[in-house]
């Protein structure tokens, strides 16, 4: 009999609870069932088709090999020049570092950053895998717990609250998942401020940056140089699957990023690269301009929708592809509520279980990453099963 040696880390590596549900949706849209896909974070949208036509010209050219393992630097210089155009704010390329999407970049950053003891300030609810990351790296993730009051964000006073002798840095996200809210320019400030005073440093997720409705997006190096940005061309640019992501790093950290990232991952896909490349280009972001819209009208025949249905959304989100649902009124166990609607009526929702220790069995995300027929199919079907 073979013996299992599996290292102690992975008893605090938390499932990511909504991969189960995803797997038994498809098993069940493989047995012929129609499934209303409100799960997963990933847009409907295909790549662009400029995009995928890069990537294909990248390969006939042969381009296959290792790129640097900072990035080509044909894209860390777009990126820079994207920064220019869209915020009027100055970057030396070479403080941007292109990654395996933006899990790889905040592998970098906790890595050069985080010492085994050292804790990571973070909003609960929040994406799931940052703090399996922090503890990946002996680090110990320490979760805020956050509510409609901060519009689902960390504020200053909280962080000067929750600090110990301990913290290392403070993490936040700008808009946010799971609830998909902003967090507001001049609190940012504050909280860069504390933090800079603490000895700290900060970490600000920008995955979303620009899926946003009805505000103006920022950039959080609008506010200061010594932070980290964490970004990707995963959502706003429709490219979850080619794992292309980006950081920007003060400039005294830059050679120990590039150092560990020699060493975990080489470099990112050199085809996925210049496909990223031709992304940012002026006429692709017509397109995604047209799909950030198409995003804001789901958004809002969602949230009006599920509000009738009874369902308590008390913030509006201004940004990403969430609505951050309490289903209390239907149901005192949400991951029960979750795999019940996908057996009995094919919506595939996530439960709160998966984002964190604040009250997440009153708690479902769901994704508006479909287009208004499918969304209105699982309003339907959402409806029919809280009658029956």
């Amino acid at each position: 009999m073979t013996r299992q040696h599996i290292a102690h880390r992975m008893k605090g590596i938390s499932p990511f609870h909504v991969m189960q549900l995803l797997a038994r949706a498809k098993e069940l849209e493989s047995a012929g069932r129609s499934i209303i896909h409100m799960e997963v974070g990933e847009p409907d949208f295909s790549s662009p088709e400029p995009v995928i036509t890069a990537g294909k010209n990248a390969l006939d050219a042969g381009l296959t090999g290792y790129a640097p393992a900072a990035g080509i630097p044909q894209l860390r210089k777009a990126i820079a020049e994207s920064y220019k155009r869209t915020y009027k704010i100055d970057i030396d390329p070479k403080r941007i570092l292109i990654t395996p999407g933006s899990s790889g970049a905040l592998q970098l950053i906790l890595g050069v950053c985080v010492n085994p003891g050292e804790t990571v300030m973070m909003a609960d609810p929040g994406y799931p895998c940052n703090q399996n990351f922090v503890k990946m790296f002996g680090g110990i993730p320490q979760q805020v717990q956050v509510d409609r009051k901060t519009n689902y964000q960390l504020t200053a006073e909280l962080v000067e609250k929750a600090w110990t002798a301990e913290t290392r840095a403070v993490m936040v996200a700008s808009p946010s998942n799971p609830t998909g809210t902003l967090l507001p320019k001049e609190e940012l400030a504050k909280i860069h401020q504390l933090v800079q005073e603490k000895g700290g440093i900060l970490l600000v997720d920008e995955i979303y940056q620009r899926l946003v409705y009805g505000v103006q997006s920022y950039t959080a190096l609008d506010i200061a140089n010594d932070l980290f940005i964490i970004n990707s061309f995963s959502k706003y640019f429709g490219m979850t699957g080619w794992r292309v992501g980006w950081l920007v790093a003060p400039e005294e950290y830059t050679e120990c990023i590039e150092r560990l990232s020699q060493n975990i991952f080489i470099s990112s896909s050199t085809s996925a690269q210049y496909a990223a490349l031709r992304a940012l280009d002026p006429d692709c972001e017509v397109i995604f301009e047209k799909r950030r819209l198409d995003f804001q009208e789901r958004r809002d025949f969602l949230y009006t929708a599920l509000k009738e249905i009874g369902f308590d959304i008390p913030v509006l989100p201004e940004g990403a592809f969430y609505l951050y649902a309490d289903c209390s009124k239907f149901t005192n166990d949400s991951y029960s509520f979750c795999w019940n609607l996908l057996e009995a009526e094919g919506v595939a929702v996530t439960p709160g279980k998966d984002f964190g220790e604040n009250n997440p069995q009153k708690h479902i995300r769901f994704a508006y990453t479909n287009n208004l027929a499918l969304l209105a199919e699982g309003v339907r079907r959402i409806k029919a099963f809280i009658k029956y």
